[in-house]
């Protein structure tokens, strides 16, 4: 989404209030970095997106929220995080171009920078899945497991089947991210708990592993038509990870249409992977950061052929919208280079890529 001069302004307050609770963000840091539209903390209902659907469900931005309100030096971090983001991408822009915050470049229907080489090669993520359950069919197979491994390497290099389902609009920003992930380990553990809720009280239960080069996976039930949510790079180490219902993981055994693709996995690791939802959590004026997603106030649902909010045509197929998981399959190339920046030395995940 490109930011507009009042989206700047709100955004600027929003900064300013949150930098009196943080503090130590010195001006020295903004001014080689624009980083007056950066916000972490969504109103819950805007968190949610105005519907009267019942659809796709994330409660990462809720979780978010409440962890902002919890510990008071997350902001400082994720700002920092952000910070090293936007100057990774920036420094990677022919001579320098733009200023890392994703709003340089991009027309409103997409478009942008051309990609460049950020020298990272191909980036793996070993992954440790956790399966928690009360009854059998939450205790699920490991082909259903691996069905989820596939859709997420499928879903990331850009070999998903539905690849030519992104429309001609969209096609030139589609991007390969080149992350692939390879099934480090699975714990069972069965438990009495029939809904785990959304306060990590299920990674509590089952500590993750070696979350600072590991990501952790709980496949257990949420309860209240939550599919996922995940944790944003800096956060606490002790909950960091995805939680995922079982029914909406993986594409065979216990799963359920039309959540049944494995892409509220792709999702929950694209917020894993410091991607925000593709409307920015907002209205008009709020941003995801990256230029080549258009503006948008809401989320879509279902299996829309076309959705127009903000003056522009909506992303509606990317892997960070609530569609379908059948009409999902795009991340774009801005969105690329956000999660990749994590990799880099100093970046928000560097030691999952040995850096």
């Amino acid at each position: 989404m490109r930011k507009s001069l009042l989206g700047l302004l709100l955004a600027t307050g929003i900064f300013m209030g949150c930098q009196d609770e943080t503090t130590d963000i010195s001006n020295d840091q903004q001014s080689k970095i624009d980083m007056s539209d950066f916000f972490v903390h969504t109103d819950d209902l805007e968190a949610k997106g105005p519907s009267d659907k019942d659809g796709k469900e994330c409660y990462s931005m809720q979780v978010l929220n409440r962890q902002l309100a919890e510990n008071k030096g997350l902001y400082k971090k994720m700002y920092d995080i952000e910070y090293a983001t936007r100057s990774f991408i920036a420094g990677k822009k022919p001579s320098g171009a733009g200023n890392g915050n994703g709003n340089g470049g991009g027309g409103n229907d997409g478009g942008g920078d051309p990609p460049v080489s950020d020298n990272l090669g191909v980036v793996n993520i070993p992954v440790y899945v956790h399966v928690v359950y009360s009854n059998s069919n939450e205790n699920i197979s490991d082909a259903q497991i691996n069905s989820q491994i596939a859709v997420l390497n499928a879903d990331f290099r850009r070999t998903n089947s539905d690849a030519s389902n992104t429309p001609s609009a969209f096609a030139s920003v589609a991007a390969d991210s080149e992350i692939t992930f390879t099934l480090a380990g699975t714990f069972r553990n069965a438990s009495t708990t029939t809904a785990w809720g959304t306060n990590n009280a299920v990674k509590s239960a089952y500590p993750p592993v070696t979350p600072s080069t590991h990501m952790n996976i709980w496949v257990a039930n949420i309860g209240g038509g939550i599919l996922g949510y995940a944790q944003f790079p800096g956060g606490s180490s002790a909950t960091d990870g995805i939680v995922v219902s079982p029914q909406y993981f993986g594409t065979t055994g216990y799963v359920a249409a039309p959540f049944n693709g494995g892409r509220t996995t792709t999702h929950e690791v694209g917020h894993y992977l410091n991607l925000r939802h593709i409307w920015g959590d907002g209205r008009c004026n709020r941003d995801d950061f990256v230029s080549d997603t258009p503006s948008s106030d809401r989320p879509n649902y279902g299996c829309p052929t076309t959705a127009y909010h903000c003056r522009s045509n909506d992303q509606f197929m990317n892997y960070m919208d609530y569609t379908d998981d059948s009409c999902m399959n795009m991340f774009s190339e801005g969105q690329k280079e956000r999660m990749r920046a994590l990799f880099a030395s100093g970046g928000g995940r560097a030691a999952i890529a040995g850096n």
